[in-house]
């Protein structure tokens, strides 16, 4: 069966994994070539979402390729700002070296993230920030993902027309950067108007049901820009023989594949690898090691790929892998952050993993 580790690791990723007393209640001594670190990862979301998936697959991956982590333990539940508060708790409770969390709120989650520095725990945000004082955030640069993918849209409808605008998770920090750079381009565009605005809570059965009651309503548009929920969008455009119209997505592998095949369909995705999981563990271990970033704040680039120009069309080519699962991201690695193979990912395995 194709991907049965990946199926196997996910299944994993799906139960909340808390093995309380199994680390050491006092953090280990930092440095050292043979040090062994142990690592905390807080996910207060996206249970089923591929994208999620591939950033824990990530940091599992990168956890065995740096050989100095002898366990990683992910709490990886659909939940809120204050359970993701207990589950820090939980993992500070464990006597982790290192949390890396996906924040449900810029802000909710100081108190936990104070409580973790004070105890000599090196925390790191990824996929968006946190403000607490003594995190370290690494992600990408969400507003300019959201900006260059809306800036190529509106270009793409002339100028002029309504656009489905499908969010990810309210208050999350990243679909607020996010909507930060698509309100930058809409107010750039005077021409283009909102059609309908949906949380889709990055889930794409809720963001099929949601473009299925847009269209059931009758409701006119002329884009679509989604935040990482795309394929079924384009899927669910065609069950119901519904006129293709532009659109934005990520660069998941099952966009990618319609981008490229997809007779009539005009779209672009824009860059935002899940890999950022496993360069969280790059930093953590390079803030245990002794060497901090000399900002607190370090951001990765996005790119746009387009399929109606020549550039973007050669890059979705190259990233193209259909014999991923479609809700995988294509930014299956992050030079300079993340070492381990293709197969190593897919495999999803941590430290002492079977």
């Amino acid at each position: 069966m194709k991907h049965s580790g990946l199926t196997r690791g996910l299944a994993a990723l799906a139960v909340m994994a808390i093995l309380a007393g199994a680390c050491s209640s006092t953090p280990a001594a930092s440095g050292g070539a043979n040090a062994k670190y142990t690592i905390g990862f807080s996910n207060p979301g996206g249970v089923g979402n591929g994208w999620r998936e591939a950033m824990l697959c990530s940091a599992k991956a990168q956890a065995v390729k740096a050989g100095n982590v002898s366990k990683v333990t992910i709490i990886h539940r659909d939940t809120d700002a204050p359970g993701q508060l207990a589950d820090i708790r939980t993992l500070i409770a464990q006597g982790v070296n290192a949390i890396i969390i996906n924040p449900a709120g810029p802000d909710a989650l100081n108190p936990a993230i104070a409580e973790a520095t004070a105890a000599g725990i090196t925390v790191i945000a990824v996929d968006a920030s946190v403000t607490a004082p003594g995190a370290y955030n690494l992600s990408n640069d969400q507003t300019q993902y959201a900006y260059l993918g809306a800036t190529w849209l509106f270009k793409a409808m002339g100028g002029k027309g309504a656009v489905v605008y499908m969010r990810g998770i309210a208050g999350h920090p990243a679909d607020t950067d996010r909507d930060t750079g698509f309100q930058k381009a809409l107010k750039e565009n005077p021409g283009i108007t909102i059609a309908a605005t949906a949380v889709t809570k990055w889930d794409p059965n809720t963001a099929t049901q949601q473009i299925n009651d847009i269209m059931t309503a009758g409701t006119k548009f002329d884009g679509i820009w989604t935040s990482g929920v795309d394929s079924n969008i384009v899927d669910a455009l065609k069950a119901a023989n519904h006129p293709y119209v532009p659109i934005v997505g990520a660069d998941n592998a099952g966009f990618v594949t319609q981008l490229l095949n997809e007779p009539g369909l005009k779209g672009a995705a824009v860059t935002n690898p899940a890999s950022i999981g496993g360069a969280g563990v790059t930093l953590a271990l390079q803030i245990l090691g002794g060497k901090k970033p000399a900002a607190t704040t370090v951001h990765v680039t996005p790119e746009l790929w387009a399929n109606d120009d020549a550039d973007g069309k050669a890059k979705l080519t190259a990233a193209a892998d259909p014999t991923l699962p479609k809700t995988w991201p294509l930014g299956l690695t992050i030079q300079d952050w993340t070492t381990y193979t293709k197969p190593e990912l897919i495999a999803c395995k941590g430290p002492g993993d079977v």
